[in-house]
Protein backbone atom coordinates (compact mmCIF):
# COMPACT_ATOMS: atom_id res chain seq x y z
CA UNK A 1 0.00 0.00 0.00
CA UNK A 2 1.34 3.22 -0.91
CA UNK A 3 2.12 6.01 1.92
CA UNK A 4 -0.16 8.61 1.98
CA UNK A 5 2.31 10.80 2.84
CA UNK A 6 3.77 9.83 -1.22
CA UNK A 7 1.03 11.26 -2.57
CA UNK A 8 1.78 14.25 -3.13
CA UNK A 9 0.68 17.52 -5.34
CA UNK A 10 0.52 17.38 -9.19
CA UNK A 11 1.14 21.34 -9.67
CA UNK A 12 4.74 20.69 -10.39
CA UNK A 13 6.57 23.91 -11.55
CA UNK A 14 5.94 25.27 -14.99
CA UNK A 15 2.35 24.27 -14.55
CA UNK A 16 0.48 27.49 -15.41
CA UNK A 17 -2.87 27.88 -14.70
CA UNK A 18 -5.32 27.48 -18.12
CA UNK A 19 -7.25 30.05 -19.55
CA UNK A 20 -11.05 28.49 -19.31
CA UNK A 21 -12.45 27.57 -22.89
CA UNK A 22 -15.70 26.15 -24.30
CA UNK A 23 -13.29 24.15 -26.55
CA UNK A 24 -11.92 22.06 -23.98
CA UNK A 25 -15.91 20.76 -22.71
CA UNK A 26 -15.74 17.48 -23.04
CA UNK A 27 -15.48 14.86 -19.77
CA UNK A 28 -17.64 16.58 -17.98
CA UNK A 29 -20.28 16.44 -20.79
CA UNK A 30 -19.25 12.56 -21.10
CA UNK A 31 -20.36 11.68 -17.84
CA UNK A 32 -23.27 12.82 -17.83
CA UNK A 33 -24.33 11.42 -21.00
CA UNK A 34 -23.34 7.85 -19.44
CA UNK A 35 -25.33 9.18 -15.99
CA UNK A 36 -28.60 9.60 -17.72
CA UNK A 37 -30.27 6.70 -18.57
CA UNK A 38 -33.41 5.41 -19.67
CA UNK A 39 -34.44 4.56 -15.69
CA UNK A 40 -33.69 8.20 -14.90
CA UNK A 41 -36.52 9.11 -17.92
CA UNK A 42 -38.92 7.14 -16.58
CA UNK A 43 -38.35 7.81 -12.67
CA UNK A 44 -38.40 11.40 -13.56
CA UNK A 45 -41.48 11.33 -15.77
CA UNK A 46 -43.31 9.36 -13.20
CA UNK A 47 -42.35 11.96 -10.50
CA UNK A 48 -43.69 14.73 -12.83
CA UNK A 49 -46.72 12.68 -13.66
CA UNK A 50 -47.66 12.09 -9.62
CA UNK A 51 -46.72 15.67 -8.84
CA UNK A 52 -46.81 17.73 -12.04
CA UNK A 53 -44.27 20.72 -11.55
CA UNK A 54 -44.21 20.31 -7.28
CA UNK A 55 -40.54 19.13 -7.09
CA UNK A 56 -39.36 21.25 -9.67
CA UNK A 57 -36.65 22.31 -6.36
CA UNK A 58 -36.03 18.79 -6.37
CA UNK A 59 -34.39 18.67 -9.54
CA UNK A 60 -32.22 21.48 -9.48
CA UNK A 61 -30.67 20.41 -5.86
CA UNK A 62 -30.05 17.05 -7.66
CA UNK A 63 -27.95 19.23 -10.38
CA UNK A 64 -26.15 20.90 -7.36
CA UNK A 65 -25.34 17.69 -5.51
CA UNK A 66 -23.49 15.98 -8.68
CA UNK A 67 -21.65 19.18 -9.32
CA UNK A 68 -20.31 18.74 -6.35
CA UNK A 69 -19.66 15.29 -6.48
CA UNK A 70 -18.05 15.20 -10.17
CA UNK A 71 -15.68 17.87 -8.77
CA UNK A 72 -14.52 16.42 -5.90
CA UNK A 73 -13.52 13.04 -8.37
CA UNK A 74 -11.91 15.65 -10.90
CA UNK A 75 -10.15 17.20 -7.77
CA UNK A 76 -8.67 14.37 -6.58
CA UNK A 77 -7.23 13.31 -10.01
CA UNK A 78 -5.59 16.75 -10.68
CA UNK A 79 -4.59 17.58 -7.22
CA UNK A 80 -2.61 14.46 -6.09
CA UNK A 81 -1.66 13.19 -9.73
CA UNK A 82 -3.53 9.46 -8.62
CA UNK A 83 -6.30 8.38 -9.57
CA UNK A 84 -9.30 7.57 -7.43
CA UNK A 85 -8.55 3.65 -6.85
CA UNK A 86 -4.89 4.72 -5.85
CA UNK A 87 -6.90 7.08 -2.91
CA UNK A 88 -9.39 4.20 -2.31
CA UNK A 89 -6.25 1.76 -1.68
CA UNK A 90 -4.72 3.92 0.88
CA UNK A 91 -7.86 3.82 3.01
CA UNK A 92 -7.69 0.25 3.66
CA UNK A 93 -8.05 -3.14 2.00
CA UNK A 94 -11.42 -3.14 2.30
CA UNK A 95 -12.23 -0.53 -0.62
CA UNK A 96 -9.90 -3.05 -2.47
CA UNK A 97 -12.49 -5.75 -1.72
CA UNK A 98 -15.29 -4.02 -2.02
CA UNK A 99 -15.03 -2.61 -5.10
CA UNK A 100 -13.80 -6.16 -6.67
CA UNK A 101 -16.82 -7.76 -5.77
CA UNK A 102 -18.93 -4.64 -6.74
CA UNK A 103 -17.71 -4.37 -10.10
CA UNK A 104 -17.85 -7.75 -11.48
CA UNK A 105 -21.42 -8.33 -9.94
CA UNK A 106 -22.55 -4.59 -11.36
CA UNK A 107 -20.96 -5.32 -15.00
CA UNK A 108 -22.86 -8.68 -15.36
CA UNK A 109 -26.28 -6.92 -14.37
CA UNK A 110 -25.50 -3.75 -16.17
CA UNK A 111 -24.27 -5.17 -19.32
CA UNK A 112 -27.91 -7.15 -20.12
CA UNK A 113 -30.04 -4.05 -18.65
CA UNK A 114 -27.88 -1.26 -21.18
CA UNK A 115 -28.72 -3.38 -24.07
CA UNK A 116 -32.26 -3.71 -23.29
CA UNK A 117 -32.26 -0.50 -22.68
CA UNK A 118 -30.91 0.08 -26.08
CA UNK A 119 -33.01 -2.10 -28.16
CA UNK A 120 -36.46 -0.90 -26.87
CA UNK A 121 -36.56 2.11 -28.79
CA UNK A 122 -35.49 0.29 -31.79
CA UNK A 123 -37.91 -2.64 -31.38
CA UNK A 124 -40.63 0.49 -31.59
CA UNK A 125 -39.18 2.14 -34.25
CA UNK A 126 -38.89 -1.35 -36.73
CA UNK A 127 -41.74 -3.50 -35.00
CA UNK A 128 -41.32 -5.20 -38.42
CA UNK A 129 -37.42 -5.95 -37.74
CA UNK A 130 -35.74 -8.49 -35.35
CA UNK A 131 -36.62 -9.36 -31.68
CA UNK A 132 -35.88 -7.01 -28.81
CA UNK A 133 -33.04 -10.03 -27.47
CA UNK A 134 -31.92 -9.77 -31.20
CA UNK A 135 -31.60 -6.07 -31.20
CA UNK A 136 -29.58 -6.07 -27.64
CA UNK A 137 -27.56 -8.52 -29.08
CA UNK A 138 -26.79 -6.46 -32.04
CA UNK A 139 -26.16 -2.89 -29.35
CA UNK A 140 -23.83 -4.59 -27.22
CA UNK A 141 -21.65 -5.63 -29.83
CA UNK A 142 -21.61 -2.82 -31.63
CA UNK A 143 -20.83 -0.86 -28.54
CA UNK A 144 -18.04 -3.53 -27.77
CA UNK A 145 -16.63 -2.67 -31.55
CA UNK A 146 -16.78 0.82 -30.83
CA UNK A 147 -14.81 0.91 -27.62
CA UNK A 148 -11.92 -1.85 -28.50
CA UNK A 149 -10.69 0.06 -31.89
CA UNK A 150 -11.09 3.55 -30.38
CA UNK A 151 -9.66 5.84 -28.14
CA UNK A 152 -11.07 8.74 -26.17
CA UNK A 153 -10.84 11.78 -28.48
CA UNK A 154 -13.41 9.89 -30.85
CA UNK A 155 -15.33 8.35 -27.77
CA UNK A 156 -16.18 12.15 -26.90
CA UNK A 157 -17.05 13.17 -29.94
CA UNK A 158 -19.33 10.78 -30.09
CA UNK A 159 -20.76 10.96 -26.70
CA UNK A 160 -21.13 14.67 -27.43
CA UNK A 161 -23.45 13.81 -30.47
CA UNK A 162 -25.32 11.36 -28.30
CA UNK A 163 -26.35 13.62 -25.62
CA UNK A 164 -26.75 16.60 -27.91
CA UNK A 165 -29.45 14.78 -29.49
CA UNK A 166 -30.78 13.35 -26.87
CA UNK A 167 -31.16 17.49 -24.97
CA UNK A 168 -32.56 18.20 -27.98
CA UNK A 169 -35.29 16.05 -28.54
CA UNK A 170 -36.44 15.90 -25.18
CA UNK A 171 -36.85 20.31 -24.58
CA UNK A 172 -38.54 20.08 -27.83
CA UNK A 173 -40.52 17.86 -26.41
CA UNK A 174 -41.36 20.30 -23.51
CA UNK A 175 -42.02 22.85 -25.61
CA UNK A 176 -44.89 21.86 -27.62
CA UNK A 177 -46.42 20.03 -24.67
CA UNK A 178 -46.75 24.12 -23.70
CA UNK A 179 -45.40 24.35 -19.98
CA UNK A 180 -46.96 26.37 -17.35
CA UNK A 181 -44.39 28.62 -16.91
CA UNK A 182 -46.05 30.53 -13.95
CA UNK A 183 -46.29 26.88 -11.98
CA UNK A 184 -42.45 26.17 -13.46
CA UNK A 185 -40.99 28.95 -11.11
CA UNK A 186 -43.68 27.85 -8.38
CA UNK A 187 -41.98 24.71 -8.29
CA UNK A 188 -38.72 26.01 -7.44
CA UNK A 189 -40.21 26.74 -3.65
CA UNK A 190 -39.23 23.30 -1.12
CA UNK A 191 -42.57 21.52 -1.22
CA UNK A 192 -43.30 18.16 0.31
CA UNK A 193 -46.66 17.07 -0.97
CA UNK A 194 -48.20 13.85 0.95
CA UNK A 195 -46.52 10.54 -0.42
CA UNK A 196 -43.91 12.66 -2.62
CA UNK A 197 -40.61 11.60 -0.33
CA UNK A 198 -39.41 9.05 -2.08
CA UNK A 199 -39.69 10.66 -5.22
CA UNK A 200 -37.79 13.72 -4.08
CA UNK A 201 -34.90 11.42 -2.87
CA UNK A 202 -34.91 9.86 -6.15
CA UNK A 203 -34.69 13.20 -8.07
CA UNK A 204 -31.93 14.48 -6.21
CA UNK A 205 -29.76 11.63 -5.84
CA UNK A 206 -30.99 9.34 -8.56
CA UNK A 207 -30.53 11.21 -11.93
CA UNK A 208 -27.19 11.44 -13.16
CA UNK A 209 -25.54 9.14 -10.21
CA UNK A 210 -23.61 6.05 -10.89
CA UNK A 211 -20.30 4.39 -11.07
CA UNK A 212 -19.58 6.35 -13.98
CA UNK A 213 -19.60 9.44 -11.90
CA UNK A 214 -16.22 7.77 -10.28
CA UNK A 215 -14.80 7.38 -13.83
CA UNK A 216 -14.80 10.94 -14.17
CA UNK A 217 -11.14 11.65 -13.02
CA UNK A 218 -10.31 9.16 -15.27
CA UNK A 219 -11.93 11.22 -18.74
CA UNK A 220 -10.12 14.11 -17.36
CA UNK A 221 -6.40 12.48 -17.49
CA UNK A 222 -7.89 11.03 -20.33
CA UNK A 223 -8.39 14.55 -21.90
CA UNK A 224 -4.92 15.50 -21.05
CA UNK A 225 -5.68 17.32 -18.07
CA UNK A 226 -3.22 16.01 -15.47
CA UNK A 227 -2.32 18.76 -13.06
CA UNK A 228 -3.55 21.55 -11.14
CA UNK A 229 -3.41 24.09 -13.83
CA UNK A 230 -5.83 22.34 -15.07
CA UNK A 231 -8.53 22.53 -12.33
CA UNK A 232 -10.32 25.80 -13.41
CA UNK A 233 -11.34 24.36 -17.11
CA UNK A 234 -12.50 20.93 -14.95
CA UNK A 235 -14.93 23.02 -12.85
CA UNK A 236 -16.37 24.77 -15.86
CA UNK A 237 -16.35 21.64 -18.35
CA UNK A 238 -18.22 19.96 -14.60
CA UNK A 239 -20.71 22.75 -14.61
CA UNK A 240 -21.64 23.09 -17.94
CA UNK A 241 -22.11 19.26 -18.14
CA UNK A 242 -24.71 19.13 -15.16
CA UNK A 243 -26.23 22.41 -15.68
CA UNK A 244 -27.12 20.69 -18.95
CA UNK A 245 -28.26 17.70 -17.30
CA UNK A 246 -30.77 19.82 -15.12
CA UNK A 247 -31.91 21.16 -18.06
CA UNK A 248 -32.96 18.13 -19.36
CA UNK A 249 -34.20 16.47 -16.04
CA UNK A 250 -36.84 19.64 -15.51
CA UNK A 251 -37.75 19.71 -19.25
CA UNK A 252 -38.62 15.25 -18.63
CA UNK A 253 -40.97 16.44 -15.55
CA UNK A 254 -42.43 19.14 -17.57
CA UNK A 255 -43.82 16.46 -19.52
CA UNK A 256 -44.56 14.03 -17.51
CA UNK A 257 -46.37 17.65 -15.46
CA UNK A 258 -48.55 18.43 -18.74
CA UNK A 259 -48.72 14.89 -20.84
CA UNK A 260 -49.79 12.68 -17.92
CA UNK A 261 -50.20 14.94 -14.18
CA UNK A 262 -53.15 16.77 -16.11
CA UNK A 263 -54.51 13.32 -17.37
CA UNK A 264 -53.92 11.17 -14.53
CA UNK A 265 -52.24 9.25 -17.22
CA UNK A 266 -49.87 6.40 -15.65
CA UNK A 267 -46.58 5.14 -16.84
CA UNK A 268 -45.37 1.48 -16.81
CA UNK A 269 -42.08 1.24 -14.75
CA UNK A 270 -38.80 0.32 -16.46
CA UNK A 271 -37.60 1.35 -19.78
CA UNK A 272 -41.39 0.13 -21.35
CA UNK A 273 -43.01 3.77 -19.52
CA UNK A 274 -41.26 5.12 -21.97
CA UNK A 275 -42.58 3.16 -25.03
CA UNK A 276 -45.68 4.00 -23.64
CA UNK A 277 -44.94 7.94 -23.47
CA UNK A 278 -44.08 7.09 -27.38
CA UNK A 279 -47.75 6.53 -27.82
CA UNK A 280 -48.84 9.02 -25.90
CA UNK A 281 -47.04 11.81 -27.67
CA UNK A 282 -48.00 10.25 -31.14
CA UNK A 283 -51.82 10.58 -30.16
CA UNK A 284 -51.71 14.08 -29.05
CA UNK A 285 -48.88 15.18 -31.88
CA UNK A 286 -48.11 12.63 -34.22
CA UNK A 287 -45.90 9.64 -35.51
CA UNK A 288 -43.54 12.38 -36.55
CA UNK A 289 -42.80 13.68 -33.10
CA UNK A 290 -43.52 9.79 -31.47
CA UNK A 291 -40.74 8.28 -33.96
CA UNK A 292 -38.19 11.91 -32.82
CA UNK A 293 -39.05 11.10 -29.22
CA UNK A 294 -37.57 7.18 -29.61
CA UNK A 295 -34.45 8.84 -31.11
CA UNK A 296 -33.73 10.51 -28.29
CA UNK A 297 -34.70 7.79 -26.23
CA UNK A 298 -32.05 5.55 -28.24
CA UNK A 299 -29.75 7.85 -27.64
CA UNK A 300 -29.88 8.47 -24.30
CA UNK A 301 -29.80 4.39 -23.53
CA UNK A 302 -26.85 3.96 -26.18
CA UNK A 303 -24.86 6.83 -24.62
CA UNK A 304 -25.00 5.09 -20.90
CA UNK A 305 -23.91 1.69 -23.06
CA UNK A 306 -20.67 2.57 -24.46
CA UNK A 307 -19.98 5.02 -21.63
CA UNK A 308 -19.94 2.29 -18.98
CA UNK A 309 -18.09 0.26 -21.78
CA UNK A 310 -15.18 2.92 -21.95
CA UNK A 311 -15.15 4.17 -18.34
CA UNK A 312 -15.60 1.34 -16.00
CA UNK A 313 -13.16 -0.69 -18.02
CA UNK A 314 -11.19 2.17 -17.45
CA UNK A 315 -11.63 1.53 -13.23
CA UNK A 316 -11.48 -1.88 -14.03
CA UNK A 317 -8.15 -1.62 -15.70
CA UNK A 318 -6.42 0.66 -13.40
CA UNK A 319 -7.98 -1.23 -10.60
CA UNK A 320 -6.23 -4.66 -11.77
CA UNK A 321 -2.71 -1.88 -12.59
CA UNK A 322 -2.90 -0.87 -8.87
CA UNK A 323 -2.81 -4.85 -7.48
CA UNK A 324 -0.22 -5.97 -9.60
CA UNK A 325 1.92 -2.41 -8.53
CA UNK A 326 1.20 -3.47 -4.63
CA UNK A 327 2.39 -7.00 -5.48
CA UNK A 328 5.69 -5.96 -7.55
CA UNK A 329 4.12 -7.31 -11.10
CA UNK A 330 3.05 -4.01 -12.15
CA UNK A 331 4.83 -0.61 -13.47
CA UNK A 332 4.53 0.79 -9.77
CA UNK A 333 3.02 4.00 -8.46
CA UNK A 334 2.89 6.86 -11.67
CA UNK A 335 0.80 9.83 -12.07
CA UNK A 336 -2.48 9.33 -13.44
CA UNK A 337 -1.85 10.76 -17.36
CA UNK A 338 -3.38 10.95 -20.67
CA UNK A 339 -0.63 8.59 -21.99
CA UNK A 340 -1.60 6.27 -18.80
CA UNK A 341 -5.07 5.99 -19.91
CA UNK A 342 -4.01 5.77 -23.53
CA UNK A 343 -2.11 2.65 -22.49
CA UNK A 344 -5.08 1.68 -20.19
CA UNK A 345 -7.22 1.93 -23.31
CA UNK A 346 -4.80 -0.92 -25.28
CA UNK A 347 -4.75 -3.70 -21.96
CA UNK A 348 -5.83 -6.96 -21.26
CA UNK A 349 -7.92 -5.95 -18.07
CA UNK A 350 -9.43 -3.13 -20.47
CA UNK A 351 -10.27 -5.48 -23.08
CA UNK A 352 -11.38 -8.37 -20.68
CA UNK A 353 -13.96 -6.09 -18.62
CA UNK A 354 -15.25 -5.13 -21.82
CA UNK A 355 -15.86 -9.05 -22.45
CA UNK A 356 -17.06 -9.58 -19.23
CA UNK A 357 -19.66 -6.74 -19.56
CA UNK A 358 -21.03 -7.39 -23.19
CA UNK A 359 -21.10 -11.60 -23.50
CA UNK A 360 -22.33 -12.98 -20.32
CA UNK A 361 -25.75 -10.88 -19.68
CA UNK A 362 -26.28 -11.72 -22.81
CA UNK A 363 -27.69 -14.76 -21.10
CA UNK A 364 -29.95 -12.46 -18.35
CA UNK A 365 -31.41 -11.24 -21.59
CA UNK A 366 -33.34 -14.68 -21.51
CA UNK A 367 -35.50 -13.69 -18.83
CA UNK A 368 -39.44 -13.04 -18.72
CA UNK A 369 -39.09 -9.46 -17.39
CA UNK A 370 -35.61 -7.97 -19.20
CA UNK A 371 -37.19 -5.15 -18.15
CA UNK A 372 -37.02 -5.98 -13.93
CA UNK A 373 -33.09 -5.95 -14.78
CA UNK A 374 -33.22 -2.14 -14.53
CA UNK A 375 -34.47 -2.54 -10.88
CA UNK A 376 -31.57 -4.91 -10.12
CA UNK A 377 -29.12 -2.37 -11.34
CA UNK A 378 -30.14 0.33 -9.60
CA UNK A 379 -29.83 -1.44 -6.26
CA UNK A 380 -26.94 -2.05 -7.16
CA UNK A 381 -26.00 0.99 -8.04
CA UNK A 382 -27.42 2.73 -4.72
CA UNK A 383 -24.42 0.61 -2.91
CA UNK A 384 -22.22 3.11 -4.63
CA UNK A 385 -22.92 6.03 -4.50
CA UNK A 386 -22.87 6.32 -0.45
CA UNK A 387 -19.52 4.62 -0.81
CA UNK A 388 -18.15 7.45 -3.47
CA UNK A 389 -19.59 10.33 -1.58
CA UNK A 390 -17.84 9.46 1.83
CA UNK A 391 -14.80 8.42 0.71
CA UNK A 392 -13.77 11.68 -1.38
CA UNK A 393 -15.12 12.85 1.85
CA UNK A 394 -12.00 10.99 4.00
CA UNK A 395 -9.49 11.52 1.06
CA UNK A 396 -10.19 15.14 0.72
CA UNK A 397 -10.14 15.98 4.29
CA UNK A 398 -6.79 14.58 5.01
CA UNK A 399 -3.31 14.31 3.86
CA UNK A 400 -3.52 12.84 1.15
CA UNK A 401 -4.61 16.32 -0.23
CA UNK A 402 -2.34 18.91 -0.81
CA UNK A 403 -3.37 21.37 1.68
CA UNK A 404 -4.84 24.12 -0.79
CA UNK A 405 -6.74 21.77 -2.86
CA UNK A 406 -8.68 20.37 0.58
CA UNK A 407 -12.55 20.46 0.90
CA UNK A 408 -13.48 23.76 2.33
CA UNK A 409 -17.31 23.90 4.57
CA UNK A 410 -19.25 24.15 1.31
CA UNK A 411 -17.74 20.94 -0.49
CA UNK A 412 -17.98 18.97 3.00
CA UNK A 413 -21.31 20.25 3.39
CA UNK A 414 -22.69 19.22 0.05
CA UNK A 415 -20.43 15.67 -0.03
CA UNK A 416 -21.74 14.82 3.28
CA UNK A 417 -25.33 15.65 2.28
CA UNK A 418 -25.10 13.77 -0.81
CA UNK A 419 -23.26 10.53 1.60
CA UNK A 420 -26.77 10.73 3.52
CA UNK A 421 -29.28 11.34 1.11
CA UNK A 422 -27.27 8.12 -0.83
CA UNK A 423 -27.48 5.73 2.46
CA UNK A 424 -31.26 6.84 2.65
CA UNK A 425 -32.08 5.73 -1.22
CA UNK A 426 -30.19 2.56 -0.45
CA UNK A 427 -31.80 1.20 2.52
CA UNK A 428 -35.32 2.15 1.18
CA UNK A 429 -34.14 0.11 -2.34
CA UNK A 430 -33.03 -2.50 -0.46
CA UNK A 431 -36.38 -2.92 1.62
CA UNK A 432 -38.74 -2.67 -1.45
CA UNK A 433 -36.77 -5.70 -3.14
CA UNK A 434 -39.22 -8.57 -3.32
CA UNK A 435 -37.73 -10.55 -0.29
Amino acid sequence: MAETSEITGAGELGSQPRKSSWRYIGPGIVVAATGVGAGDLVATLIAGSKFGYTLMWAAVIGCLVKISLAEAVGRWHLATGRTLFDGWRTLGGWTTGYFAVYVVIWGFVYGATAMSSSALPIVALFPDGPGLKTWAIITGLIGLVFVWFNQYAVFEKVMTVLIGVMFIVVVYVAIRVSPDIGASFAGLLPVLPDGSLVYTLGLIGGVGGTITMAAYGYWVNAKGWSNTSWMKVMRIDNRVAYITTGIFVVAMLIIGAELLHSSQIALTKGDQGLIDLGDILEDRFGAGTAKLFLVGFFAASFSSLIGVWHGVSLMFADFVERIRAARGGGPGEEKATGETVSRQERSVPFRAYLLWLTFPPMTLLWLDEPFGLVIGYGVLGAFFMPFLALTLLWLLNSSRTPREWRNGWLSNGMLGAAGLLFIVLCVKQVIDLPW
